[in-house]
C-alpha cells in the first residue's frame, strides 16, 4: 500500500468519522510476499488436516475416545485449528491484496477470538500436564481419579476462564478512543499493535493485560513445573529401565509442546518495546499463530504410537 492509497484512506475515514486499521504485515519485504504466502497456505493447510484429522481420529477409535489424555489431546486440536484460522486466512489476504484495511469491529473481533484461544491453549497445556502426573504418579487410580466429569470440568474451566479473560481485555481496549486511520505494524490485531495507535491515554489497559499475561504465564507454568517434577521424581525412583521409558515417552510429545508454546511467548516478554523490535514481534507471532497450531498435531502424531496405530487401520481399511 503506498502513500496516495494511504492519503486516500485517511480522507475517506475522516469524511466517514469511520475508524480504519491497515494490517502493514510483511509489506516492508514486497519480493517475499508470493513466496511467503505459498509457505503459509501450505503450512495452514496442514494445520487444519492436521487437527481436524487429530479429532476425527480420536472420535472414530473407542479406545482413544475413552481415554482422558486423548479426549484433551482433541480439545487441544480444536483450540489450534480455531485460533490459527482465526488469524492465518487474513494473513493470506494481505500477502496477496494490495488493500491491507480491517474494519474497526473486525479488528477487535480478530482480537477477541484469538485471545480467547490462545489463554485456552495455556491452561489446556497444563491440564494435560496434570493429565500425565497422575498416569505416571498413580497409574492405578489413573482412570477413577481422571473421570469423565473432572475431565469435562478442566475443560470446561479452561474455555471459560479464555473467555474470561479476552472479555475482560476487549472491554478495556473498547474504551479507548481511536480516529481515522490507523497502521497496525503487525499482521494481526495485537493488543500491543492496537494499544499503539490509541488516542487516548492507554495505562489501564497496558496495566490489565500485564497483570493478565503474566498471571495467566505463571499460573500454568506453576502447575507444568509441579507436575514434571513429580513425574521426575517418580520414574527416577522406578527400578525397571524399561518403566522408566515408558513413562518419559508417555510425556515426551506433551513436554516438547509446552517448550516450544511457552518459549515462544516468553521470548515475547523479552522482546525490547521499540520499533527496530516489531520485525522479530512479528516473527514469534507467526511462530505461536501459525506455526505451532500445525507442529502440535505434528509432534504428536509422529511421536505417538496409538495415534499412528489408529492411522495404520484406518489407511489399511481404505484400502
Amino acid at each position: 500500500m503506498n502513500t496516495s492509497e494511504i492519503s486516500a484512506l485517511w480522507d475517506r475515514g475522516n469524511q466517514t468519522n469511520s475508524v480504519i486499521f491497515i494490517l502493514l504485515g510483511f509489506s516492508e519485504y514486497p519480493d517475499l510476499q508470493v513466496p511467503l504466502f505459498f509457505v503459509f497456505l501450505i503450512i495452514y493447510t496442514i494445520t487444519v488436516l492436521g487437527n481436524l484429522g487429530m479429532i476425527g481420529i480420536i472420535r472414530i477409535n473407542t479406545k482413544l475416545r475413552s481415554t482422558p489424555m486423548y479426549f484433551f489431546l482433541s480439545h487441544l486440536s480444536f483450540v489450534d485449528f480455531c485460533y490459527s484460522t482465526v488469524v492465518t486466512p487474513k494473513l493470506l489476504e494481505n500477502l496477496i491484496i494490495e488493500d491491507r484495511t480491517i474494519s474497526f469491529s473486525g479488528c477487535i473481533i480478530q482480537f477477541f477470538f484469538a485471545c480467547t484461544f490462545v489463554v485456552t491453549e495455556t491452561y489446556m497445556l497444563a491440564v494435560m500436564a496434570y493429565d500425565r502426573f497422575v498416569a505416571v504418579c498413580n497409574p492405578l487410580l489413573y482412570t477413577v481419579a481422571m473421570s469423565p466429569k473432572l475431565c469435562s470440568i478442566l475443560v470446561g474451566a479452561s474455555y471459560s476462564w479464555g473467555l474470561i479473560c479476552s472479555l475482560t481485555l476487549t472491554y478495556f481496549l473498547l474504551r479507548l478512543s481511536f480516529q481515522g486511520i490507523n497502521i497496525i505494524n503487525n499482521f494481526v490485531c495485537e493488543h500491543a499493535a492496537i494499544v499503539a495507535v490509541s488516542c487516548s491515554d492507554p495505562y489501564i489497559s497496558q496495566e490489565i493485560i500485564f497483570v493478565s499475561a503474566s498471571f495467566n504465564e505463571i499460573s500454568s507454568l506453576i502447575i507444568i513445573l509441579t507436575s514434571y517434577v513429580f513425574i521426575f521424581i517418580t520414574v527416577m525412583k522406578m527400578s525397571s529401565i524399561g518403566g522408566r521409558s515408558k513413562a518419559f515417552s508417555t510425556c515426551a510429545s506433551h513436554l516438547t509442546a509446552i517448550i516450544i508454546f511457552h518459549g515462544t511467548i516468553l521470548f515475547l516478554y523479552c522482546v525490547p518495546n521499540t520499533k527496530s523490535s516489531w520485525l522479530m514481534v512479528k516473527v514469534a507471532s507467526v511462530f505461536y499463530t501459525v506455526f505451532i497450531p500445525m507442529l502440535n498435531p505434528l509432534i504428536y502424531s509422529l511421536r505417538n504410537k496409538d495415534v499412528k496405530e489408529s492411522v495404520r487401520k484406518l489407511v489399511t481399511k481404505s484400502l
